[in-house]
């Protein structure tokens, strides 16, 4: 049912996409997982007449399944198990300078420091920074019971709780989760193929989505596979074939492009025969099939059979052979070298000091407040402040947003069971129902994910001090205090964040474009796995951009005006992708390359582009005259060329 709104009191569009569910399945696996993991511990806890020890069990479980994200079996141990140990060390530094004043609020400075740089890594990384930051924050504001060593003990056997209860499928399930992932993969490109015939040229919101997800599902199917390549690479027949039926579709992908720029739509039978291949992954299948592919009647159509027939051949292919795998994407470097890169990203990274000095001066605020003031106040004010504060999580204005408006309903489902239910053994199936809501709802959207772990936490916490509906108010108080913070000290004060977030971004993705260009046809050309690797690295950094900007959308103006603006020239650098792909795969498929001055002037061009990018804070239209042979294969990247640098370059 629509609903209208009076004149005047439509609401803005940022607000509207702050407040959409996004639409997502239910884990039930991980819904059982958490309603297990989180009651447990704390009816343990009461069997042995120790309620403490199992609200601090149960805790850390709430961590466990907050960083339970991964499909993969391989992929939930470091997932699950490295933000516990980092849990671990934070509420033993927590607990050590409880009740030490200033001290305190020097340590827990510190580690936010830390973990805010530290979060830049990657995706465990930031997981490992946040429960660091919440457990530190948690141990230097509430008492902990017993010895020194219980506390984490308790803490990290509750989050490896729910590492055992996902693992125990593993005999079962053992690959599943991998072939998943690659057979979507497949789908997706299936669906981009389809798209790209639906207009003829494919130029639609629909294509431009579509390849979207095809860089997506690309991504997680690579990091799914190749988080444990180094040490299963050769001793692992089904991951080899994984991976090289991952290979084989990159083909595929990058003829999508180039049959969507000759105009002529695949017929129907080609993205059939990609989901049939489909099939074919999800299922193991590895006898004869029958593509029933239509004869190819153009330079495109061929370079598209041409890949489909080569990835049927590796799909149903029984055996392969893992010599030349390692070297189409390249093999991860050794731990302790990925470790050490790491460790020099963090420390010489300009944004990692940045993202963690706002973390520690905001961070640092909520301890010296709730310092000075003579009310009693919790941990609830960093505790936001951590929640909302992250970069990898979403825009800080909307999570601030999100936060007051979700712990809100959260206090509501608090009040109601603390002022009903009695302590004691009720609160077991109390946390059997309430803790099943946290997975549940944390792919709406972060209001939702905070309004199912608020009631979590607050019941949990009264268990520890016994305040009943007392706590209530102050830590709506506390929730409000910590996103005024947040967004004060951590997003007002700090304008230029925006073009640092998406502005230098984009500006990089169009330089390493020229590179691209460059690599695929100038002097220095470089070797097919090497483009491949580019092209890879290209259309993940073009995935995460876009990204931003969707992120970037949902905040008030001036920002997500500029965003709004900037959006049409991110979409004209995906398709400057797109075209020199699909150049690429013409002359390999019997088109006469460019001339070396021809790429130069391209090239030249998008140089030109990334640095009015990077200098420009409004958007300019320039015209720029990029001449060429007719019929050239680079005619098509010289139009896109063109067309992005009327959308932006510096007046």
């Amino acid at each position: 049912m629509s609903r209208e709104f009076p004149i005047g009191l439509t609401p803005p569009d940022w607000l509207v996409r702050n407040l959409r569910a996004q639409p997502a399945p239910v884990n039930w696996p991980a819904v059982v997982r958490a309603a297990i993991a989180i009651a447990l511990p704390l009816a343990v806890g009461l069997a042995v007449d120790r309620p403490f020890y199992g609200a601090l069990a149960s805790m850390g479980a709430l961590n466990g399944v907050i960083s339970d994200t991964a499909a993969a079996y391989r992929v939930r141990i470091p997932t699950i198990a490295i933000p516990q140990l980092f849990g671990a060390v934070g509420i033993t530094l927590g607990a050590a300078v409880y009740g030490h004043g200033w001290v305190a609020v020097a340590a827990v400075t510190g580690v936010a420091l830390v973990s805010g740089m530290i979060s830049t890594i990657g995706a465990v990384a930031s997981a490992a920074g946040l429960v660091l930051l919440l457990t530190s924050v948690v141990g230097a504001g509430l008492p902990m019971p017993g010895a020194w060593w219980l506390a984490p003990l308790l803490m990290s056997g509750g989050g490896l709780l729910v590492l055992l209860l996902a693992l125990l499928a593993w005999p079962l399930r053992s690959g599943v989760p991998e072939r998943t992932a690659v057979a979507d993969t497949y789908r997706k490109v299936a669906e981009l193929l389809a798209a790209g015939g639906e207009s003829g040229t494919g130029d639609t919101p629909a294509y431009d989505d579509a390849r979207h997800a095809v860089t997506q599902s690309l991504n997680q199917a690579y990091d799914i596979i190749l988080a444990h390549r180094a040490r299963h690479h050769g001793r692992s027949p089904e991951l080899t074939r994984l991976l090289a039926q991952l290979n084989a579709i990159t083909p595929v992908v990058e003829a999508a492009p180039a049959a969507r720029l000759s105009g002529n739509p695949l017929p129907p039978e080609v993205p059939e025969a990609v989901r049939h291949l489909a099939c074919a992954v999800e299922t193991g299948y590895t006898g004869p099939i029958g593509l029933r592919l239509p004869t190819p009647t153009s330079e495109t159509a061929r370079a598209v059979d041409h890949a489909l027939r080569h990835a049927a051949e590796v799909v149903t292919s029984p055996d392969v052979d893992p010599r030349g795998i390692d070297d189409r994407l390249g093999r991860p470097a050794a731990l302790g070298n990925r470790a050490a890169r790491a460790l020099r990203g963090v420390t010489l990274s300009a944004a990692s000091w940045r993202y963690g000095l706002r973390l520690a001066l905001c961070i640092g605020l909520a301890q010296v407040l709730v310092s000075i003031i003579p009310v009693p106040r919790s941990y609830w004010v960093a505790l936001t402040i951590t929640f909302v504060l992250k970069p990898d999580f979403g825009s800080v204005f909307s999570r601030a947003l999100l936060r007051a408006l979700g712990t809100v309903a959260g206090l509501v489902i608090a009040a109601a069971v603390l002022a009903e239910v009695p302590r004691g053994w009720w609160d077991v199936p109390v946390l059997l129902l309430l803790a099943p809501l946290v997975p549940a709802l944390t792919p709406r959207g972060y209001g939702y994910q905070t309004a199912a772990i608020t009631p979590v936490i607050l019941l949990l916490s009264d268990v520890l001090n016994r305040q009943g509906t007392a706590l209530l108010l102050p830590r709506l108080v506390d929730s409000l205090v910590g996103c005024a913070i947040a967004l004060i000290a951590g997003y007002l004060l700090w304008p230029e964040s925006w073009h640092t977030r998406v502005g230098d971004r984009l500006a990089d993705a169009v330089a390493d474009t020229a590179r691209y260009v460059e690599g695929a046809f100038g002097p220095g050309a470089v070797d097919p796995a090497a483009r491949a690797r580019m092209r890879r690295r290209l259309y993940r950094d073009l995935s995460a951009i876009r990204t931003e900007f969707q992120r970037a959308l949902t905040e008030p103006p001036p920002t997500g005006r500029r965003a709004a603006a900037w959006w049409p020239l991110v979409v004209a650098v995906e398709r400057i992708v797109d075209a020199t792909t699909a150049a690429r795969v013409r002359v390999k498929h019997g088109s006469p390359p460019p001339s070396a001055g021809e790429v130069t002037q391209v090239a030249l061009q998008l140089r030109e582009l990334a640095a009015g990018v990077r200098e420009a804070e409004t958007l300019y239209e320039v015209r720029t005259d990029l001449t060429g042979p007719s019929g050239s294969v680079l005619e098509p990247l010289r139009q896109e060329v063109a067309a992005a640098r009327a959308i932006a370059s510096p007046h």
